[in-house]
């Protein structure tokens, strides 16, 4: 499954994944300590997105590059939620927020997008 160009997917993913980590760590210096577990969440879920993605990148067959890419979906959307919740604990920004999870959900739809067209793409193959 390896194509040696990233994909567009893969720039948006890492770019997200970067921008988790700069703000995981902003929080961790400047915001409330109880928080703390919230923020490791969120770091967790936020760049694993783009590690599913990159595993997809080599993934050993079919059914295997489908599951990554449906790992990274489940995983962008748990971010989503955990994003929502900093923004209710007042640890983030309305602004923050929407940037973030304007960004997690352009990943989340061009990831829906391609396991809809793999999944489709392994049904013709199946019946050929």
């Amino acid at each position: 499954m390896y194509e040696n160009s990233e994909s567009i997917l893969m720039v948006k993913s890492d770019a997200f994944s970067g921008r988790i980590v700069k703000m995981v760590r902003y929080l961790h210096s400047n915001s409330d300590k109880t928080l703390a577990p919230l923020f490791n969440q969120v770091l967790r879920s936020g760049t694993s997105i783009a590690a599913n993605i990159r595993e997809a990148q080599f993934a050993q067959s079919r059914a295997d590059f489908i599951s990554k890419l449906h790992i990274a979906a489940k995983e962008a959307n748990e971010t989503r939620k955990w994003l929502k919740d900093l923004l209710e604990g007042d640890a983030i920004t309305l602004d923050q927020f929407q940037s973030m999870d304007n960004d997690c959900n352009e990943i989340l739809s061009i990831l829906v997008s391609s396991l809809k067209t793999s999944k489709r793409n392994a049904q013709i193959i199946i019946k050929s």
